[in-house]
């Protein structure tokens, strides 16, 4: 949930920084690129407590992932197995 909520306020500074530069009177491709830079640059001052928070939420989800052996999630990991399953079976043709 955390990292949802970083990469909602991301997008929100983003939309706040499209608003303010259009209101401006900037344009076009430049305005989605400097309003790009400027939220990046804005994210990285204002929410290190959020990113640090949703950097922890995808350490452990990876690391419940590894204690219980998997690679990938379930459903993938079941995928892969019934795949290398089909090809290691003989051809009936």
């Amino acid at each position: 949930m955390r990292v949802l909520t970083y990469t909602a306020t991301r997008l929100g500074v983003f939309g706040v920084c499209v608003v303010l530069l259009w209101r401006f009177g900037m344009g076009g491709w430049l305005l989605v690129a400097v309003a790009a830079v400027a939220a990046w640059a804005i994210s990285y001052l204002v929410l290190p407590g959020q990113r640090a928070a949703a950097i922890r939420e995808l350490a452990e989800r990876d690391e419940r992932r590894r204690a219980a052996g998997r690679r990938f999630t379930a459903g993938i990991d079941d995928d892969a197995a019934a795949e290398n399953a089909a090809t290691a079976a003989p051809d009936p043709g």
